[in-house]
């Protein structure tokens, strides 16, 4: 399936089959036959789609419309929760908002294993209630895995 506008402007990648924006080419992460899937947003087809589509970083597809809609919401893929955009501007502003935000006493010395949603890694950190930084890829787009615990020392 061609999308709408010049075909000069579109190469067909076999694995992924779909038809992408020529600024895609080497530059995509390939999920095999991932425009056979149905848009996560909206529920529809996104192969047979006169909507183009959107690639997020991890390779997932939604329609661009759906895409820019879940930017209003979120910064998310909404199928395996990576960062959808570049987040490090931002992450390094949440640094600052970290630095200068001091926890509660009862918080302070709590660590607590955390999960990225990016780089997958898994990790041990000091909590926090803005949030808690990846030790692997510095992105705060984590879920805690685990209880919060004591260090060894204060147990």
């Amino acid at each position: 399936l061609l999308r709408i506008g010049p075909k000069e402007d579109f190469f067909h990648c076999t694995k992924c089959n779909l038809c992408l924006s020529l600024s895609l080419r080497g530059k995509h992460k390939c999920i095999e036959n991932v425009s056979r899937q149905d848009c996560p947003i909206c529920l529809e087809d996104i192969h047979t789609s006169r909507v183009g589509a959107h690639v997020l970083p991890c390779g997932h597809l939604l329609h661009r419309t759906c895409y820019e809609d879940m930017l209003k919401e979120g910064y998310r893929c909404p199928l395996c929760m990576h960062s959808a955009l570049d987040m490090t501007r931002y992450w390094r502003q949440l640094d600052d908002e970290v630095a200068q935000t001091p926890m509660p006493t009862e918080y302070q010395n709590m660590m607590v294993e955390i999960l990225c949603n990016d780089c997958n890694a898994r990790s041990t950190v000091q909590f926090h209630l803005l949030g808690m930084k990846c030790k692997n890829c510095e992105s705060y787009n984590t879920a805690q895995d685990g209880r919060c615990r004591l260090p060894l020392e204060e147990q």
